[in-house]
């Protein structure tokens, strides 16, 4: 698939996807990139480490993460958004579920939307997609008070293909989706390892799959570790979702898990 000016080959490859948090209080880097300077720095530093995507996100969506207006969330991804792509030749990705949003920063040069709901958190998600013909991650989610789950698995395999459906009957094309599990959104601890163990189960969807697992309380609660010591923990996820197929990883410690696919994929492609 296409996002900016690169070409992913999503069978053959797993790319990395950088997390560029500019929020004051996201759950494991909050305000430590609330600067463009600081932000273009650690940006500079993700690439030479083998990021292939910049992922900007502007509202923290932690547990229990306050919510800002789509106006002051306009006011803190625009500035970054430009300055990143003036400053780098790489596609960025705009993390949000807001439509207002994601067209202002698809104006600011956007190549990618990644939206946690999955067109299913704004109705003119999907729209907005269709209208600037740009590429969209949708991830799954369910809100558990009012729609538990049956059949975790198929459930979550139906989730994303109502999406999908979503996204068709917008003009959204096929071959501009990227699935994802939504490891760590609506599920329990059993649901995000399950899910992880069954990651194939998404190419029944026919497009491609990113996992986003950094530093997230699947791993923290496994392993009974804080936080910031959660990057080995991330680097199995990221094992696991090479073995699997993914396309895309989503990760904060950039080095590690890019060395950690490139091992992965040279022993896959061993004879």
């Amino acid at each position: 698939m296409k996002i900016g000016n690169r070409d992913f080959d999503t069978k053959n490859n797993t790319y990395i996807m950088g997390i560029l948090n500019v929020t004051p209080d996201s759950f494991s880097d909050g305000g430590k990139c609330n600067t463009v300077d600081k932000a273009l720095k650690h940006t500079e530093d993700m690439i030479s480490e083998g990021a292939d995507i910049i992922d900007i996100g502007g509202e923290s969506t932690r547990p229990g993460y306050e919510r800002v207006t789509k106006e002051e969330e306009i006011e803190r991804v625009v500035p970054y958004i430009e300055a990143v792509k003036k400053n780098f030749d790489i596609p960025v990705s705009i993390d949000t579920y807001k439509a207002l949003v994601a067209q202002e920063a698809v104006k600011a040069g956007a190549d990618l939307i990644n939206d946690i709901w999955g067109f299913k958190g704004d109705k003119d998600m999907a729209y907005a997609a269709a209208k600037y013909q740009v590429p969209c991650c949708i991830m799954h989610n369910r809100d558990l008070k009012i729609n538990p789950y049956r059949d975790f698995l198929e459930d979550v395999v139906s989730d994303l293909q109502e999406s999908i459906d979503i996204g068709l009957k917008a003009g959204v094309k096929l071959e501009n989706l990227i699935t994802d599990p939504g490891v760590g959104f609506g599920k329990t601890l059993e649901n995000n390892l399950a899910i992880m163990n069954n990651l194939e189960i998404l190419h029944r969807l026919k497009c491609p799959i990113l996992l986003g697992t950094s530093r997230k309380s699947m791993i923290g609660l496994t392993l009974n570790l804080p936080v910031n010591e959660r990057t080995e923990g991330t680097v199995v996820t990221t094992v696991m979702a090479v073995m699997k197929g993914c396309g895309f990883v989503r990760v904060h410690d950039v080095k590690e898990n890019y060395r950690a696919v490139k091992m992965t994929r040279a022993i896959i492609n061993a004879l």
